[in-house]
């Protein structure tokens, strides 16, 4: 019997689940987009209703229905969450409020008065590790920000003061397990609405970062991941739990006991560019649906030059944390410009500023420039993909499988659950990188003009958005 691994990889905007075997190839899957967060003052972000648990529990009975094997050969489930997130739980499991989203200005402060219903506060996959085996167990890797989290032993801290000073209590924490560890076992309940077996071992990932690292087979120091997803960020495997320069951070890997140092990133990167194919799919009246929308503008896009004919966009849609008074901005428009101008622009300016990111962590790391791998949806786009080759001056490597962070969700549960001989087996049978894309030496001249003189708009913008922000106020 062939043995199958469930691979669920819950994103900031759809929950995918995929079928996949044990040596990485996809049978099955399926994504649910998840609804729009509620928005509200003060920075407020949330989940709306529950809705991660109904797109998990949508997403497994599609994945299931596509699958044309059957149900009991699958063998494990590996549960990858959304970091940065915070759920509070009643003690039967089901939430005390929505959850809040990384974005959601709270979830970087202390926690305020706990409500006498709050039983269980948790992460994001936590809570759907609630939901699917009733313990309160969580990866010990899906945790950053405002967490009383010992950085060096991946345990919760012993310190009282820790959880004062974060507001949580020891006794509302979870119990903590490595990645590829155990959370529990499919119950009655969860399989009655998923359609997962009874039973089914339900093993922990990491931070989504993480395994999507993972599953692109990034183990060893030097390559660099650049995750084009709804946060965008350049990732490399570091040696130490701490780096020495500030222009990088440090994330636990989906490994235990390896690291992984993150460059600053782009808090709405690829959402963004959903943003302007909604706000422009009107525009393309041959073009229904989604993906025909995003065809017909990269299609375009390819005939714009390097540059845009003057047109440059500062991709801040969401304010990067150090710099709250920042905004997105397109600048250069003129009468000559469309759609295609405008939609390249943006994939050029979130190239453009991830160069710099990039760098910066190179510099800091006292590393020459590596292979380069990209993954998340935007690197399904070929028009991207080069985009990342031509603006790096490299050879960019997509991941083999369109859903990384699912297929290192699967690693994590093989190798939980005895099916490879540990991570370094697991990702040499499971992972594999695509053909390499290779620079257009003309393209790379002209960023290579035009990326310094980017990199320096801010200093010239900051001014403008300070006042801005100052009259919002």
């Amino acid at each position: 019997m062939t043995a199958y691994l469930l691979a669920v990889d819950g994103g900031s905007q759809s929950t995918k689940v995929s079928v996949v075997d044990t040596a990485g190839r996809v049978h099955a899957t399926a994504q649910v987009p998840l609804r729009p967060y509620e928005l509200g003052p003060g920075g407020r972000a949330v989940h709306p209703d529950d809705d991660l648990w109904d797109s998990l529990v949508l997403a497994c009975r599609r994945a299931l229905a596509a699958f044309d094997g059957d149900p009991g050969d699958l063998v494990a489930v590996g549960l990858c969450g959304i970091r940065f997130c915070r759920a509070l739980l009643r003690a039967d499991g089901r939430l005390a409020e929505p959850v809040l989203s990384w974005m959601d200005a709270r979830v970087s402060q202390p926690m305020g008065p706990i409500g006498p219903d709050v039983a269980t506060v948790t992460s994001a996959g936590g809570y759907l590790a609630v939901r699917l085996t009733g313990r309160r167990r969580d990866s010990a890797a899906a945790f950053r920000g405002m967490w009383p989290l010992d950085p060096t032993t991946g345990r919760w801290s012993p310190d009282p003061a820790e959880h004062e000073r974060t507001g949580m209590p020891a006794h509302l924490l979870p119990e903590l397990v490595d990645p590829a560890g155990l959370l529990g076992r499919v119950t009655a309940e969860a399989s009655a609405q998923t359609g997962l077996p009874v039973g089914l071992p339900v093993h922990a990932t990491a931070n989504d970062k993480a395994v999507e690292a993972l599953g692109c087979g990034l183990l060893e120091a030097g390559p660099v991941l650049l995750s084009l997803g709804t946060y965008v960020a350049a990732m490399t495997v570091g040696e130490g739990p701490r780096p020495d320069d500030d222009r990088c951070w440090v994330n636990a890997a989906a490994v235990p006991g390896r690291y992984l140092y993150e460059s600053a990133g782009i808090r709405r990167g690829m959402w963004t560019v959903s943003w302007l194919r909604r706000l422009v799919s009107a525009a393309a009246p041959d073009a229904v649906g989604t993906e025909a929308v995003q065809q017909w503008l990269d299609a375009g896009a390819a005939d714009v030059p390097p540059g845009c004919g003057g047109l440059v966009t500062l991709p801040d849609w969401l304010a990067p944390g150090h710099a709250p008074h920042r905004r997105g901005a397109v600048i250069g428009l003129d009468g000559s410009h469309g759609p295609h101008h405008l939609h390249r622009s943006v994939l050029e300016g979130i190239v453009m500023t991830m160069r710099g990111h990039t760098e910066a962590m190179e510099q800091a790391l006292g590393r020459a420039p590596g292979r380069l791998l990209v993954s998340g949806g935007g690197s399904r786009s070929d028009l991207m993909a080069q985009l990342v080759a031509d603006v790096f001056g490299r050879p960019v490597e997509r991941a083999a499988v369109a859903d990384a962070a699912g297929l290192g969700a699967a690693v994590c549960a093989a190798v939980g659950h005895g099916v490879h001989d540990g991570f370094e087996a697991a990702v040499a049978a499971m992972c594999r990188a695509g053909d390499p894309i290779q620079p257009d030496p003309d393209a790379s001249a002209a960023y290579d003009a035009l990326v310094p003189a980017y990199l320096d708009l801010t200093r010239h913008t900051d001014p403008v958005m300070e006042q801005l922000a100052a009259l919002r106020a």
